[in-house]
């Protein structure tokens, strides 16, 4: 695992954000009210009840996709942090990946940590789960009972 494996859940979270801003751009405009659509080129087509009402649905469907896949990867990543020995480091991971916090965010909620500590306390373990011989892309359990 990685720290861009890691990194992915907030990405998706992103996606999913960004999506939630288009449907509800797309659907003022759809409505009617008053909104600027600063995502969408400008054209007279979006004028186009139809042709907005398409466009909702696909960017409704896309966020059922997109929740879907957050919803995977949470899970997965929950997994991962769960097979991590020391508490230290799954709260540091959990508080990272999952919660999202900042470094220094991360770092004021652990009592005794500094921002370049608690990085170093995700780097450093990475670092020595990547070094495992038997690990591969995915998680490796060699961790939990000492090998590697």
């Amino acid at each position: 695992m990685t720290v861009k494996d890691l990194s992915q859940l907030s990405y998706l979270k992103l996606e999913l954000e960004e999506e939630k801003r288009r449907l509800a751009e797309l659907t003022a405009a759809a409505t009617g009210c008053t909104a600027t659509l600063t995502g969408l080129p400008p054209s007279s087509k979006m004028t186009d009840k139809t042709a907005l009402a398409a466009e909702i649905a696909d960017i409704k469907n896309a966020l059922l996709e997109k929740s879907r896949q957050v919803a995977a990867e949470y899970a997965r990543l929950t997994r991962f942090i769960a097979s991590v020995d020391d508490s230290l480091t799954r709260l540091v991971l959990s508080l990272r990946f999952l919660d999202g916090f900042l470094w220094s965010e991360v770092a004021a909620r652990i009592p005794g940590n500094s921002e370049d500590s608690v990085k170093k306390i995700c780097y450093r373990y990475l670092k020595n789960r990547s070094n495992c011989p038997l690990c591969h892309e995915h998680m490796c359990d060699n961790h939990s009972s000492g090998i590697g």
